[in-house]
């Protein structure tokens, strides 16, 4: 079956008792048992209730469908799925190659946290060749981190050479996959070892939950992160999972909308002078095109917009002339969105120089011919006073 029908067919599925669609919350800390001795039988199930429930099985259940994986895991936020799978893996005096476009906090985990615990973390070019980036793996180096698209910048990597490059160097590979909300890109297919995604975004799908998911075929990884979930009391609620589960359902027919709509936007963008480059990788002017049309069935709404260079604060005040894109982090809602990037450059090691502003947009689930005038109405705000180059 599509993989669209797997994701609801066990909202559907016969037999029992009249029942919900969905499954029900169920908030229990406490869980009975007939007798004594069924006390730590783990075989009649959870013998206490922060290890989830039945709504949380559910959800994992559909996360093995979208991931073709053997083994989920949820964690409380998406930050939370990369720290914990990388520290499934690594071990002091251990070597992380992680690419310089990592998520900002991910990138303070590994500088300061890992640090702490005598992990050495090396940084790679985000849109660099696959020989180049595995050229980097030394003896030490017991992980590689992907994102591709990598944040804010939004380059990419040959992932399936990667993983084949680093499963021949004993490297375990971690790509976070959140942009591709596990629909666009399957990692494990591709032989990436463990996928990771921030579910608060496109699963989610409405700016409403934190969560985020571990997916792996290995059963050796897969019991270090049990274990280390288990010992570090890394668990999540029924309502978050209750949520996720329901914008699961309809993952499809909105990223389907996302990239419509995104792609219009920034077919739009592109032809404006106040724009020197649109990075997304769904258009044909794209650097990294022909990679993501290679290994991936589409793109999301999320990209970045470099602007010609303007007068001092003329970005920002471009953001706030804008009236439907709202301005916050995050992403992956139903709504468009805007953020000023420039900042998070700064920390790159080799990051190539832009020739103006950066901006982060997120295109919602709105008319595209109304985000496009919103966009203008900002665009004619950067563009006075001191104008584009």
């Amino acid at each position: 079956m599509d993989e669209r029908t797997r994701l609801i067919r066990s909202a559907t599925r016969r037999g029992g008792p009249r029942r919900a669609v969905n499954p029900p919350i169920e908030r229990a800390t406490t869980l009975l048992n007939e007798r004594a001795s069924d006390l730590r039988d783990s075989s009649l199930g959870p013998v206490y209730g922060i290890e989830g429930l039945g709504v949380h099985r559910a959800l994992e259940d559909a996360l093995k469908e979208l991931e073709g994986a053997t083994h989920v895991f949820l964690l409380p936020t998406g930050l939370a799925a990369v720290t914990v799978a990388a520290q499934a893996v690594l071990r002091p005096g251990d070597q992380a190659l992680v690419t310089d476009a990592a998520y900002g906090p991910t990138r303070r985990f590994f500088e300061r946290e890992l640090k702490r615990w005598q992990v050495e973390t090396a940084f790679y070019p985000a849109a660099g060749e696959a020989s180049d980036i595995l050229g980097r793996i030394q003896p030490a180096t017991k992980l590689l981190h992907i994102e591709s698209p990598g944040s804010v910048t939004f380059d990419m990597v040959d992932v399936p050479a990667l993983a084949s490059g680093a499963k021949t160097a004993g490297v375990v590979t971690l790509m976070d996959n959140t942009w591709a909300a596990g629909v666009l890109f399957k990692p494990l297919a591709h032989g990436v070892d463990l996928s990771v995604q921030a579910l608060s975004k496109y699963v989610g799908g409405h700016s409403d939950v934190f969560l985020g998911s571990v997916a792996t075929n290995d059963a050796r990884l897969a019991r270090r992160v049990a274990n280390l979930i288990e010992d570090a009391g890394w668990y999540v609620s029924p309502d978050d999972c209750w949520l996720a589960l329901r914008g699961l359902r309809t993952l499809h027919v909105r990223l389907t909308q996302h990239f419509e709509n995104a792609r219009k936007v920034a077919e739009w963008l592109e032809g404006q002078p106040e724009v020197a480059e649109v990075l997304w990788p769904g258009l044909g002017s794209s650097p990294h095109h022909a990679l993501w049309s290679r290994d991936y069935v589409g793109a999301c709404g999320l990209m970045g917009v470099v602007l010609k260079p303007g007068a001092p604060g003329r970005a920002e005040a471009a953001l706030d002339a804008l009236e439907l894109f709202g301005l916050g982090y995050s992403w992956g809602g139903f709504e468009s969105l805007a953020t000023f990037e420039e900042p998070q450059l700064g920390r790159r090691l080799h990051q190539r120089p832009l020739p103006g502003p950066l901006l982060r947009l997120h295109v919602g689930l709105e008319a595209a011919g109304d985000l496009i005038a919103d966009l203008r109405r900002g665009l004619d705000v950067y563009g006075g006073d001191g104008g584009h180059g």
